[in-house]
């Protein structure tokens, strides 16, 4: 085969079009929710066509699963020395993106699509939650190996705790502590050091 014969790549993806995608795509879900907004609605405010969508993302599940991760930065993963020491820079850094106004609008957002739209729960927890609890396991992996923790202790249920626990305190603030304190208060009844 020959360079002719080959297909071209096409035009390059432009980022300022996709930018207006995730744009448009916010802004629809905090004005009309979920189930009202539609492909269309997103291309015209976006200013794009309907195709240019559809080259990037299969559904409108996918499409507002990248919007809502767009505002949300990623939590990395700490190697301080002890669990609690990985715990607490954990418990800072999603504070630090969580207590903000648009933290609290995306977890707005992803509990309101994820309640009443199965398919987007799914991408959301295949795209986005489930590598970060996959990765969260080498937190306590390393505290295993420090014999911090029992040997036994399922990695995916702490990090699954730890949302919850989160998440709670995000809906329902604590009035007697911080946030902070909160979250480190409740996991030390989960992660309590192992019997000897």
């Amino acid at each position: 085969m020959t360079d002719a014969d080959q297909k071209s790549p096409g035009r390059p993806r432009s980022a300022k079009s996709h930018q207006a995608m995730l744009k448009a795509t916010l802004d629809l879900l905090a004005e009309v929710g979920f189930a009202t907004m539609s492909i269309e609605a997103i291309a015209a405010r976006a200013g794009v066509g309907k195709t240019t969508i559809y080259r990037r993302y299969s559904s409108k599940e996918e499409l507002v699963a990248d919007a809502i991760e767009s505002i949300r930065e990623e939590v990395l993963l700490p190697d301080a020395g002890s669990l609690w020491a990985d715990i607490d820079a954990l418990i800072e850094n999603a504070a630090q993106i969580t207590l903000t106004p648009l933290g609290r609008q995306s977890v707005a957002m992803i509990i309101g699509s994820a309640t009443s739209h199965p398919t987007f729960a799914q991408i959301y927890w295949t795209k986005y939650l489930e590598p970060r609890r996959q990765t969260f396991a080498a937190v306590i992996d390393r505290a295993k190996a420090r014999d911090e923790v029992a040997s036994d202790l399922d990695p995916g249920l702490v990090f699954d705790a730890m949302s919850g626990i989160m998440l709670y305190a995000t809906i329902f603030p604590p009035a007697a502590e911080t946030w902070q304190d909160y979250v480190r208060r409740a996991l030390e009844l989960i992660l309590a050091p192992p019997s000897r």
